[in-house]
């Protein structure tokens, strides 16, 4: 046990046994902190206002001074300044914090209260002559005693790593922090008030699933016990949501956790967060409309704008947005036109004089024109632009191009240099359906694990029958890594996934 967290306990002790805690039951703050700031403004320096208030949050600095003392406590709006006078807490007690409250003095809130520790005052207001709104202290109550010491005040949590781990740590040093999942919060709540108010209807879709399906991706695997049934982690909402339309929901969408068995990156997390929206009687191009309008409005309702900075680069979302052919950006990049190869081998002997990367699994022209966009193109799309008509052996679950043999009516948005979002005409014919899946199905078998299988059922549901429908998937992550000039996923999500660390479990207390 460390010194430091030796001295705290003692320190606990003498509260409970001046019947201060130190674990409080309630409080009940008259403000918030920001609240107090906004509506004294006018309070001028060296002024006193000799009104009740009282605030709760946790003490991060302290001063102390002879007779008196300055702590700046912060709850969830922000800062304000304790202004701690020996005089007033010896004497009369005219606010008390609380019913339940001790009067206490001077003396004991400066020695028994540390920084981390939570705890509810009540008071006047001051402004002291430097301009520091204040809460004059007359009375005080310990909350909640920190026994472990925050981060250093100047330089916060350096260890970017440690930041993840202990979220909670980073959520109480770091302003910046807590505002990106104020922001993300913002982001959810505005998105599904959009959509809420055009009529569609959120509605859950199974985590667990038999067939894992509606994404090229591994999945995470498991069991059920009582029905002795293997099971997966959906690793998309995308079949289960088509079936409502089926059964005559003609506007759908979910928000919620997808889990994918896949690497770890700077925009890749195993467990993250996606919208996808379903719109009957659309197409594509619909859904492109959708797509630049909804996230404008959330651009607008987060950050007050639809222009922002991101690491440093403007980014404009004021619609409408470029629109460019995967064949058309390719052509630009490379002077290729894949339009000409009637065989893998040519359009692999031509990338290949261009230094460009030949993998195997990439068995097709469309999969070779895939592979020369994200090598050539993908990273240098800032500014928004849909992506359109993607190769028919990359897209099993969209619909044949309307006029271009071999495409299929599908963009993805780019912003930044990634993908943010993902959009089909979808494909309705359960006979065109079957036989892209058991292509699927046989790449699977091949060996190629993020391939998807026949779902019997879903095919079965578009027998039945399905509306001419668009489908439009967003990720949420990557599209709060915008809104809040986030480099990493890891930023946006607030526990990612990480190793564990090597013999990091603490030893309990003896």
């Amino acid at each position: 046990m460390s010194d430091l967290r030796e001295t705290r306990l003692e320190k606990a002790a003498a509260l409970q046994a001046i019947g201060q805690g130190p674990y409080g039951l309630g409080f009940a703050p008259s403000h918030s902190t920001a609240a107090l700031q906004q509506a004294h403004a006018d309070l001028a320096n060296g002024a006193e206002r000799d009104i009740p208030v009282a605030v709760a949050g946790r003490v991060m600095t302290r001063r102390v001074m002879g007779k008196l003392a300055f702590f700046t406590l912060v709850d969830e709006s922000g800062p304000i300044q304790l202004y701690l006078e020996k005089a007033t807490l010896d004497g009369a007690h005219a606010y008390p914090a609380s019913p339940d409250a001790s009067p206490s003095g001077f003396a004991q809130i400066t020695t028994l209260v540390d920084a981390g520790d939570l705890i509810g005052v009540a008071g006047s207001l001051r402004r002291t002559d430097r301009g520091e709104l204040s809460v004059k202290v007359t009375s005080w109550q310990m909350l909640c005693k920190s026994l472990q010491p925050l981060p250093d005040k100047w330089h916060g949590l350096a260890d970017v790593e440690k930041r993840y781990r202990q979220r909670y740590l980073d959520l109480i040093v770091s302003p910046h922090t807590r505002e990106t999942f104020r922001r993300r919060a913002l982001a959810v709540s505005a998105m599904r008030r959009w959509l809420d108010q055009r009529g569609f209807l959120e509605i859950e879709t199974p985590v667990l699933q038999s067939v894992p399906g509606g994404a090229d991706a591994r999945p995470f695997e498991t069991h059920h016990n009582a029905l002795d049934l293997p099971l997966t982690l959906r690793i998309a909402t995308e079949l289960h949501l088509k079936r409502l339309v089926v059964g005559g929901f003609e506007r759908v969408y979910e928000l919620g956790r997808i889990f994918r068995n896949e690497g770890i990156s700077t925009r890749h997390n195993p467990e993250f967060t996606s919208i996808e929206i379903y719109q009957a009687y659309t197409d594509y191009i619909g859904m492109l409309e959708l797509t630049e309008q909804l996230i404008a409005a959330v651009c607008q309702q987060v950050c007050g704008a639809t222009r922002i900075s991101y690491q440093g680069t403007e980014i404009d979302l004021t619609p409408p947005w470029r629109r460019a052919t995967m064949h058309e950006l390719v052509q630009q990049a490379t002077g290729l036109d894949f339009t000409t190869f009637s065989n893998r081998e040519d359009a692999a002997a031509a990338m290949q004089a261009k230094g460009l990367a030949v993998p195997d699994l990439a068995d097709s022209v469309g999969r070779l024109l895939v592979e020369a966009f994200e090598q050539t193109v993908e990273a240098d799309l800032i500014q928004p632009t849909f992506v359109l008509d993607y190769p028919v052996e990359n897209s099993p679950l969209a619909r044949a191009h309307r006029s271009k043999p071999g495409l299929v009516e599908r963009f993805e948005l780019f912003i930044a240099g990634r993908e943010t979002a993902n959009a089909f005409s979808e494909l309705i014919d359960p006979l065109d359906q079957r036989q892209r899946l058991e292509a699927q199905q046989a790449r699977k078998a091949a060996g190629d694990d993020e391939a998807q299988s026949v779902d019997e059922d879903f095919i079965h549901a578009l027998e039945v029958g399905m509306p001419p429908t668009g489908g439009l998937g967003i990720g949420i992550d990557r599209l709060v890594m915008l809104l809040t000039d986030s480099a990493s996923i890891r930023d946006v999500i607030a526990f990612p996934l990480l190793r564990p660390e090597s013999g990091s479990r603490p030893e309990p207390a003896q």
